[in-house]
């Protein structure tokens, strides 16, 4: 701890002040007392390699557990695995994929080999080591593209949870994917109507009026309003990202034991056009299917969910 005082030096012109605490401060952080606030464990941000910042969470302590955040949300909606996560023992951190929550919004990047590149700054800036990384939705395809760029380094195991892993658009070898047209509406109904597209999104996202109401229709609110804290620019390129990106190729990078659970009814990501075919590509893959379950497993099978993530984690 230091005295802040001020000196004063006259010269002929304007006065200048210099202040000692300058000096101070200067001499603390020459010497590394001052951590880099990107590289601070404890610290809000990471920054990427093209400099955008990216919002992260670290709570808790042990083996890292790194969460993906699927679209149009925030690392929000992971907090209750994430809580349960650090309380059990773990180190739980979910970071906001770029364009989207508290991370900045640039122009560029939403493509797979880029947003992989932000995981493994994340990786690097917190330090994780043997860590566990969990993708929902679009967020299985950084998990499936990071194993494969960046060949998995400092990771021990992996999951997919309703992810959209491995294709999601409809050709001539993928014949269960969606057709282009749907995706092409989507597009269209964001740019009309934002906030209106999102109210409906997730009432399918979430199985409500086909399987019951799972979810209180404030969360429904709370979704629709995290949705809307993204960039228009993100939103739509990650769209075009996770429906045209093909990551079958990227399976075979799988090199750790993989967890993927699916719900059987997702709407938003059919079941056998995504997890039966990525059980059958990766080698050491456990698929657990949730019956009559939809999409937003975080919220609609949270109890059981958090419970298969803890029995995996700690295996």
């Amino acid at each position: 701890m230091y005295v802040c005082c001020r000196t004063y030096i006259h010269v002929d012109a304007p006065y200048i002040w210099i202040t000692s605490a300058w000096i101070a401060h200067a001499a603390l952080e020459k010497s590394g007392a001052f951590a880099n606030p990107i590289e601070g464990r404890n610290m809000n941000y990471v920054a990427t390699k093209d400099k955008a910042k990216l919002y992260v969470k670290d709570w808790g302590v042990g083996q890292p557990v790194i969460l993906l955040h699927g679209w149009p949300l925030s690392s929000d909606s992971w907090d209750d695995q994430a809580m349960a996560i650090a309380d059990s023992g773990y180190r739980a951190i979910a970071y906001d994929r770029r364009g989207f929550g508290r991370s900045s919004q640039p122009w560029t990047g939403y493509d797979y080999d880029t947003l992989s590149d932000d995981l493994a700054a994340v990786i690097e800036h917190t330090g994780a080591k043997d860590a566990i990384i969990v993708g929902f939705s679009m967020g299985g395809g950084e998990v499936a593209r990071y194993m494969s760029r960046h060949g998995g380094k400092s990771v021990a195991k992996a999951a997919l949870i309703s992810s959209i892993v491995p294709f999601r658009l409809k050709t001539g070898d993928n014949p269960l994917g969606t057709d282009q047209e749907a995706f092409d509406k989507t597009a269209l109904a964001i740019n009309e109507d934002r906030a209106k597209f999102f109210t409906d999104f997730f009432h399918k996202f979430f199985g409500v009026g086909t399987l019951g109401h799972l979810v209180s229709t404030e969360l429904l609110e709370n979704m629709r309003n995290v949705a809307m804290q993204a960039s228009l620019k993100a939103t739509l390129e990650c769209l075009k990202s996770f429906s045209s990106t093909d990551f079958r190729g990227d399976l075979a990078y799988f090199k750790v034991p993989t967890l993927i659970i699916h719900g059987t009814e997702d709407k938003t990501v059919p079941i056998e056009a995504s997890a039966r075919l990525a059980a059958k590509g990766i080698v050491q893959s456990t698929l657990i299917e949730y019956e009559g379950a939809p999409h937003g497993l975080f919220a609609t099978q949270k109890d059981r969910l958090t419970q298969d993530l803890l029995d995996f984690i700690r295996k």
